[in-house]
């Protein structure tokens, strides 16, 4: 599918179809040429019969009197709310429209005089438009068809044109992303996590490294040796590096891979299991992003570190009442092996702090339920010891529409998950605050350095109570590799 900007004029475009956005209340699309009589009489009465309201759509049958077979008007709702994210939803929701019609293609007028920036706009356009076509069809026969051609009709082409272009790369990164996370277990286990991550650094000039379950225990990585122990397919944890910038501190960014999650020992009900094949998500965020800064060759430096495993029952699991020795040195106490992720994460943060010394360390992980109870399934939990990149991620979350929610960590979290036999303990005191005393577990792996958690349990993936949205299919949602990316811009 092909997005870009063109100079030409609506009316002059030989398309199947010509989108307008229009507000709620207005009977004059934004952009709206003068046209036809007949036409311009068409389009008024339709604005008037769909009110312009958020998410409506309205076809109207042109008759040859323009080179477009029809006009399409798209609500974005009260004119002071329109946001990127409402330009982004409408655009999905044009997109699919197309799609089901059997129409291959499409234009879309954006005019200088527009509620937002033209440039940002146009960024949310392609993303609305990119992220809605996407389908995970791999194991069927009948696959769904395919937009090929997207133009959007601007009136300074170059100036647009790179927005376009980044918006794009950014969007087919939450795809990539997608795809990996949406894989069945059988189909994905740690060592096609390792190959898929290979594979991105060959074609996109990365550093790549795999340790080993050989390499993972004799460095002493105990979270991940224990928690992968159960399994026959053996634990990894990948290493990914973009150098964009010489002599500057990178970022670091962790993503939890569980590629499957029984829940070990301590197993998880029957109903839903299918769905943890997505505690993958993390990982599969920081891929996406590592593929995205790389072919943007954005001036920055980034490490992404994957610690991978699949958590089974069986008789080399690691079980409650175990107290394993993690990378950063300190013990902990398992109280329940479904409490995976946080092990995992520890071992990949501390090797991450000590080894990069970076000037920020971001972690991605569907970590909790807790997290869901709390903030519901459309806004990820936000946990953080730095004001600063509190304040970066939720400008960025403001502008790619991937929600937030800032939770409290003091000393009164810290202290819900100390041991009587050992350092810590991988789960809180009680049924409490479970997301924080979760990101409590973490904080002692990273230090003084500035760091923030995002719990994407309820955000990964489409699921019970999320809200729709034209551009998030089922399946998984690629949550955090636009918010990320936008953030190290």
């Amino acid at each position: 599918m092909m997005i870009n900007a063109e100079n030409t004029q609506p009316l002059k475009k030989k398309t199947k179809a010509l989108c307008f956005f229009v507000a709620e209340k207005s009977e004059e699309p934004f952009g709206l040429p003068k046209i036809d009589a007949k036409l311009l009489a068409a389009v008024k009465q339709s604005a008037k019969e769909t009110k312009g309201k958020r998410g409506s759509i309205h076809i109207i049958h042109t008759h040859g009197l323009i080179p477009a077979e029809k006009i399409i008007l798209a609500g974005l709702g009260h004119i002071h709310k329109i946001t990127h994210e409402t330009v982004r939803v409408s655009s999905g929701n044009v997109a699919k429209k197309i799609r089901d019609l059997g129409m291959g293609e499409f234009s879309i007028v954006l005019p200088d005089k527009f509620p937002i920036k033209v440039d940002s706009a146009a960024s949310a356009i392609v993303e609305g438009v990119s992220l809605s076509q996407y389908s995970f069809d791999k194991y069927k026969k009948e696959k769904t068809p395919a937009l090929q051609n997207i133009s959007i009709l601007v009136s300074d082409q170059a100036k647009i044109s790179h927005h376009v272009s980044k918006a794009r790369t950014v969007s087919e990164s939450v795809n990539f992303a997608r795809s990996i996370a949406n894989l069945p277990p059988n189909e994905c286990a740690p060592a096609h996590m390792a190959g898929f991550a290979k594979s991105l650094a060959a074609k996109n000039k990365l550093k790549c490294a795999v340790l080993s379950k050989n390499e993972l225990r004799q460095k002493g990585f105990g979270g991940i040796t224990a928690v992968g122990q159960g399994s026959k397919n053996e634990p990894k944890m990948i290493i990914l590096e973009y150098n964009g910038k010489k002599d500057e501190a990178p970022t670091v960014l962790v993503g939890k891979a569980v590629t499957f999650d029984t829940g070990g020992i301590s197993i998880k009900p029957a109903e839903k299991m299918d769905e943890m094949k997505f505690d993958k998500c993390g990982g599969c965020t920081v891929l996406g992003v590592m593929k995205a800064v790389s072919e943007l060759k954005l001036p920055v430096n980034v490490i992404g570190i994957i610690p991978s495993v699949e958590n089974m029952p069986g008789g080399e699991s690691y079980r409650p009442g175990d107290i394993i020795k993690m990378y950063g040195g300190s013990t902990a106490e398992i109280h329940n092996t479904d409490a995976e992720g946080r092990l995992i994460l520890s071992d990949a943060l501390s090797y991450g702090v000590k080894t990069y010394k970076p000037k920020a360390i971001l972690d991605f992980a569907t970590l909790t339920g807790a997290c869901i109870v709390a903030l519901g399934a459309n806004v990820a939990g936000l946990v953080s010891n730095n004001n600063g990149i509190v304040s970066k991620v939720k400008k960025s979350s403001d502008r790619t529409g991937e929600e937030v929610w800032q939770l409290p960590l003091n000393d009164d979290y810290m202290d819900m998950i100390k041991s009587d036999n050992a350092d810590i303990k991988n789960v809180g005191t009680g049924r409490a605050a479970g997301a924080i005393t979760a990101a409590a577990f973490l904080a002692n792996a990273v230090g003084t350095v500035p760091w923030a958690h995002f719990d994407i349990a309820g955000t990964a993936w489409i699921q019970t109570g999320s809200k729709e949205k034209s551009y998030n299919p089922k399946g998984a949602t690629g949550f955090g590799v636009r918010l990320v990316v936008d953030y190290l811009s």
